[in-house]
Parts: structure tokens; sequence; C-alpha cells
């Protein structure tokens, strides 16, 4: 039987919850090729993820690597990847087996009617620790559903509601021929993984089926704010280089191109209140130079925000600008769900 998705499994000292990720993805049987990819751990993962190999040959395959970070794991998947859908599931995260199953008729489907579907859109829940009603985000105000479309097709998408890494499979040819190359020792490379192809994307397809199980609750997560902070400089860099890398002006389409600026503004509204609730006068320059950097080198993007709704906020000077820009994104956070 050919392959329909290879998933990607990006692994580092995941040695107490990647098995639980595999066994849901292995009810996929021999549709499905799971890549996964040791990135140098330093603990039981690689002999988990070989024994997972020798126990299921013909869906798993262990690869080995020096360590890369995130991006260069994703990476590494996409280069071994043999079916003509990709997927990432980070290790601590994990598939529902009966959505699995629907996605898997789906590619099926759109293979053998030759369509050729470059973005299957799904939901994802928010599994946090101790929440009892877990959050989903899904798709149903800004997408059609069960049909496939055009960018022309597609409605408006709220504020927080993108198109995130946990929603997206993307064709794997259109993920080799976006020129995506993810930055390798860099954190929150999920943004510019799921942003950067949208271009590429012709076809897409929503499915309202809760797939996806993003689970939120380990102190050392790196979507945790202190621990944002801590690697802001990575943060920057993935901004910047979804600003470089795609000239949202060159881009026809009036509805991707919104949804796409939506998405690079929000990402830089994430970095810039980071940098004040930090708090340090390092960080405060870094602040300068970012916006410095986007009014130089993206000028259409920095005149669009600053007339945006966040833009008198930005504008905000002090001590008492600062609090209350902090104070709106907060509950921004609230009402929209984002970090």
């Amino acid at each position: 039987m050919n392959k329909l998705l290879s998933v990607a499994i990006p692994c580092y000292n995941s040695q107490d919850y990647m098995e639980h990720c595999v066994n849901t993805l292995l009810t996929g049987g021999n549709r499905i090729e799971i890549l996964i990819i040791d990135d140098g751990s330093k603990d039981n993962t690689l002999e988990i993820a070989k024994r997972l190999e020798s126990e299921h040959p013909d869906i798993v395959r262990a690869i080995h690597q020096e360590n890369k970070g995130h991006g260069g794991a994703v990476m590494t998947g996409i280069k071994n990847a043999t079916a003509p859908y990709f997927k990432v599931v980070d290790s601590d995260d994990w598939v529902d087996t009966n959505a699995l199953h629907k996605i898997l008729e789906l590619l099926d489907g759109f293979l053998k009617m030759k369509e050729d579907v470059d973005l299957l859109v799904s939901n994802y829940v928010y599994d946090k620790v101790g929440v009892k009603h877990k959050k989903v985000i899904k798709y149903t105000h800004a997408l059609p559903t069960d049909k496939i479309i055009t960018w022309d097709e597609a409605r408006r998408f709220k504020k927080g509601q993108y198109i995130l890494m946990h929603a997206a499979i993307y064709r794997t040819k259109v993920l080799r021929d976006c020129g995506l190359n993810l930055p390798e020792h860099t954190f929150y490379v999920d943004n510019l993984y799921v942003y950067q192809p949208l271009p590429y994307v012709k076809n897409l397809y929503y499915t309202d089926t809760d797939f996806y199980h993003y689970f939120i609750g380990r102190d050392d997560q790196s979507v945790q704010e202190s621990v944002m902070i801590s690697r802001i400089d990575q943060q920057i860099r993935v901004n910047k280089l979804m600003l470089d890398n795609t000239d949202l002006n060159a881009i026809p389409n009036k509805h991707l191109a919104r949804y796409m600026y939506s998405y690079a503004e929000i990402i830089t509204i994430i970095s810039t209140i980071l940098l004040i609730k930090s708090g340090t006068k390092e960080n405060a320059q870094k602040k300068k130079e970012l916006w410095a950097y986007i009014r130089k080198q993206h000028p259409s993007f920095y005149k669009r925000i600053m007339k945006g709704v966040f833009g008198p906020v930005l504008r905000l000077k002090g001590k008492t600008g600062r609090a209350i820009q902090v104070g709106i994104y907060s509950l921004a956070q609230k009402l929209f769900g984002f970090n």
C-alpha cells in the first residue's frame, strides 16, 4: 500500500512521552509513515525510537542527527519524507485516532481524484493540564467546510484564529518548492513553517475535525511566557524571517495577503510586548532596533501596522504607555487565545 502521509516527530530528550505520540499515529497502519527524528537526545529517546522501528518496520523510521533544534529536525523530516502529504507532530502532543482515519480517507480521496490539494486544515485542541473543558480551535467562520476551495472563497479570519502548525497538513511538494529553510537551533520556527508556504497553496480543504491535541502543561515548554522572554532573540529572528522571506505586496490574492499580513502583525506584537514585559534596558533597546529594522526594511508593513488597530497603542510612550500596552495585550490574549 502506498503511503499517504509522512509524519515527522522531532524529539529531544523525549523519552517520557514520545511513545504515546507514536502509538496514536500507529493506528493509521501502513498508510502512514512515521519519521522519529532524534535531535541529539541525551536520554533514551534514540533507543525507544529504534525499538519502535524494529516493532513496526513498515511504518516507523528512526533517524538520528546531531542536535540542530526543532527547525533542523523538521527540515530532516521534509528531506526524508516519501508520502505525498506531510505533517509535524511534536513529541509531547498526539492525534485523535478516530480523526486520523478520517484524515487519511480525505488524503486518499484527493489522490484518487487527482486533486492537487496543497493544504488540508483541521481543528486542534488545547489539551491543558488541569483544565476540564478543552479549548478547540476551529475555522468554521473563516473557511467553507468539506470542499476544495481557493483563497478567493476564504472569509476573514478572526484575530487569534491562525492556521498554526497543529492545524496544517501540507502537500510535501509545496514544502519543497517554496524554498523553506528553517533556521537551526531556533525555537518558534513553527510560525515560519506554516507561514512561508502559503503563497504556494492554490487549493485547500477544511475539515471540521478535532485531530491534533496540543499539550500545554510542562514548565519548560517553549510557549511559556517566561521561557519566551529568555529566548527573545529567537522570537525576533523568526519574526524578521517571516517578513524577509515573503513579500506581502507581491501576493496577488487579496484574501491571502490580508490573512498573512494579520499573522505577521500578531507575531510582531508578541515580540514587542515580550520585550516590554521583560523590563530590562537591554530588551528595551532590542525593541527599538526591531522597529527601526521593520521601518527601514519593510516600510509598507510598518505604515500599515501603525494605521491599524494596534497603531495607537504602539505609539504610546513612557512607563504609563508600556503599562497600557501590556494591559491591552493581556486582554487580547484572553479574548483571542494567542500566547
